[in-house]
């Protein structure tokens, strides 16, 4: 996927890297035994830890080690079996020890790869530089007071997973694609939400341009901090076009951390860049360095369930589905197992039909997740049966759903109500198509003539004289018959 940047001194290339920050699913801290529910009253879920009292020591929580391992094999990554926590030293108003315990040197997880779908077709692998745990800051509330800023320490102390990408993405689209595939994965594995308005994931955007053809890596700057897809995308462009338009004018580019304003979509500095050494990183001496053994990693990664690509794999090789489609349906966990369960005893490539067309165009208009869907996977199953035995034709089925979505009703009962049932007497729908063909000379002689799309009129006036309830394919068999 090819994006360039025009400017007046030429083409210029994107190199964009990601770095993920994934909210741990854990009903506690990293270091400490508060709970960690979203929407809690201010400072409700603190507790000495996390509000560095003097003297508190951090106890690492067991748990949230194995939800990042478990992670880490999701991604394909290397489990590194000797991980250190580390202090990294900075002054920030929320963040009460004046230090954030991470990992620098030596993180949990080590390199590993996610597989883009790309648009062509295609696919394309993008390198992950490392994952590594850390415990989240507080929060500066700004609007409560006029004069004065308020901390929220709820989040202090929350476990996150920061994974790094290397910078092989070279679009905003293939960002977008990549932030979506990560979610996926962590949905799956069950270690993160993936709930960007929450909080629990958000990405820090890192840019730099150079011209194209050239294999320079240029300074990049580092866009903090950004809470959607959408932004991400919009922040990578605009950010490259600054980039471009300040070389074009003779300026250098400043290594700096920005922030998004999606209301004027462009970057703001924030700060100047720190740099490692700037942070002072040493091991932090409260805790002991993590050892892992094999046998420890491989009862994980005997937990792990079947991830995207592999689902993927199965619905195409089980089911005989496009690529597409398959790639569709197993982009959420949810999606995916509600499709086998609707899918079971029916036509695969129709139920997909269904799921992805008239179920996503419900959910959408209605605004719901599948998981609220007011047809079950079962019940849209039944509608599936009622059309593969020729009970309705595929139009009423349309009118089936559409009212078994309004009204929760199942697809046999609201067929019965309403005498819904196909016209399969060959009798009746012949004395119909006589009527038809006797009444329309001009397009009889139509057909015979050759035009063999004249078919298609026949059988749609059969289909109106009869409300849609003739089996199609019978029309089109006693049709034939009787033009030819």
């Amino acid at each position: 996927m090819t994006y360039l940047i025009s400017g007046e001194s030429g083409d210029w290339e994107v190199v964009i890297g990601l770095e993920i920050h994934a909210q741990i699913i854990s009903q506690s801290k990293l270091f400490s035994g508060s709970a960690t529910g979203f929407g809690a009253g201010p400072n409700t879920q603190v507790s000495l830890v996390d509000a560095a009292m003097p003297g508190m020591l951090p106890v690492v929580n067991g748990y949230c080690v194995a939800q990042a391992v478990k992670t880490g094999l999701g991604l394909k990554a290397q489990i590194n079996k000797h991980s250190v926590f580390e202090r990294k030293n900075y002054f920030y108003a929320d963040l009460p020890q004046g230090y954030q315990i991470s990992q620098y040197a030596e993180p949990i997880v080590g390199e590993g790869t996610v597989v883009l779908d790309m648009p062509d077709g295609g696919t394309r692998s993008i390198g992950i530089e490392r994952l590594h745990m850390e415990q989240d800051a507080g929060k500066s509330m700004h609007d409560q007071d006029p004069k004065r800023t308020f901390i929220d320490l709820n989040r202090s102390g929350v476990a996150l997973m920061e994974i790094v990408s290397k910078p092989d993405l070279r679009s905003p689209e293939e960002a977008g694609l990549y932030l979506r595939k990560v979610r996926s994965i962590l949905r799956y594995l069950g270690t993160c939400d993936g709930n960007m308005e929450e909080g629990s994931m958000r990405a820090d955007v890192n840019v730099s341009v150079r011209p194209f053809g050239s294999d320079e890596l240029r300074t990049r700057t580092e866009t903090k901090n950004v809470n959607s897809v959408r932004f991400v995308m919009q922040a990578i462009e605009a950010e490259a076009r600054r980039q471009v338009e300040a070389y074009d004018d003779g300026e250098e580019i400043v290594q700096e951390t920005r922030l998004f304003d999606a209301d004027k979509n462009q970057t703001r500095p924030m700060r100047a860049k720190e740099f490692a050494h700037d942070y002072r990183y040493f091991p932090d001496p409260d805790l002991l360095p993590l050892v892992l053994s094999d046998a420890e990693i491989d009862a994980i990664a005997q937990e792990l369930p079947e991830l995207p690509d592999d689902r993927k794999d199965r619905f195409i090789a089980d089911f005989s589905l496009s690529a597409y489609d398959a790639g569709v349906l197993v982009a959420e966990r949810e999606t995916a197992e509600y499709f086998e369960k609707a899918a079971l005893g029916h036509d695969a490539k129709l139920a997909a039909n269904w799921v992805t067309g008239n179920l996503f165009g419900a959910l959408n208009k209605a605004g719901l997740g599948i998981s609220e869907s007011p047809v079950t996977a079962e019940a849209l199953g039944a509608l599936l049966g009622l059309i593969g035995n020729d009970t309705i034709s595929g139009r009423i089925a349309k009118d089936v759903f559409d009212e078994m979505v309004e009204t929760g009703k199942g697809a046999a009962e609201i067929v019965a109500d309403k005498g819904l049932e196909q016209i399969t007497d060959t009798g009746e729908i012949e004395a119909e198509i006589d009527k038809i063909i006797a009444a329309n000379p001009d397009q009889v002689n139509d057909f015979q003539g050759g035009n063999e799309k004249a078919i298609g009129w026949f059988v749609g006036q059969v289909m109106k004289v009869t409300g849609g309830k003739a089996n199609p394919k019978v029309v089109n068999e006693l049709l034939r018959k009787k033009l030819g």
